[in-house]
């Protein structure tokens, strides 16, 4: 639930004021209530896994904040969604959106109300989390300027190729003088991307550092395996610190 995290972030919460720690892959309680959960967890002395809940099993997470916490992430682009990455990669192929949406539903990649994913608030959940967890903003979802795909057309698919470029939804969190900026929206981007290759449902993120230049990792968004793998990943971690 983006809207309250609820009963998520209860559950999370009676966890760690007994003194366990917590893992979750539900974007609610971290979208919506980080800063608060994390203090709590100092203050319990415990740890929260949040690993799954931004690119599911593929660690994101992990690599923005221990493997390039040193190297001064100062964006952070990517496709975060597969429903619509899915349904953007059909209508290349021919497909016109309804019937691009309609096949994601069939192969159980979108639901019978495809809002969340469609009008990217799937999306702008993990560009706070990114945010928050990894450049320390205090953003919420009203701070992420959103625009879903629905209002893209076969025509505007088949310019972009005709241009050598290709539409995604690019979630996207950027450092500047003004603080951190977050979007969620329709991008051209040229064929030379390293997120253009990205096709399918497949996720990918790309970090803006200082020190190494552009770093990208992709790999599955969703299922039951790659979200498994980020709890076990989570319970290692914690395993280790002990």
């Amino acid at each position: 639930d983006l809207k309250t995290g609820e009963p998520a972030v209860s559950h999370v919460r009676q966890a760690m004021q007994r003194g366990m720690h917590a893992i979750t892959t539900n974007k609610g309680p971290v979208a919506l209530h980080y800063p608060e959960l994390a203090a709590l967890a100092a203050e319990k002395g415990v740890q929260f896994g949040i690993e799954g809940t931004v690119m599911s099993g593929t660690p994101s997470m992990r690599l923005g904040s221990e493997l390039l916490g040193a190297a001064g992430v100062t964006k952070i682009q990517g496709i975060v969604n597969g429903t619509t990455n899915y349904i953007l990669s059909q209508m290349e192929d021919g497909a016109s959106y309804s019937d691009a949406l309609a096949d994601a539903q069939a192969q159980g990649y979108a639901e019978a109300d495809p809002t969340g994913d469609v009008e990217g608030f799937d999306a702008a959940g993990k560009v706070v989390i990114l945010a928050n967890v990894l450049m320390g903003a205090k953003i919420s979802m009203v701070d992420v300027e959103r625009q879903g795909i629905t209002k893209l057309t076969s025509q505007d698919i088949a310019e972009a190729r005709a241009e050598k470029t290709r539409w995604k939804l690019i979630a996207s969190v950027e450092k500047t003088d003004d603080g951190v900026k977050a979007s969620v929206k329709p991008t051209l981007i040229s064929m030379t991307h390293p997120l253009a290759s990205v096709g399918g449902a497949t996720n990918a993120v790309t970090y803006s550092t200082k020190l190494l230049g552009d770093v990208t990792l992709i790999g599955p968004g969703a299922g039951r395996l790659a979200t498994g793998y980020a709890i076990l990943g989570d319970l290692m971690a914690i395993h280790r610190s002990a």
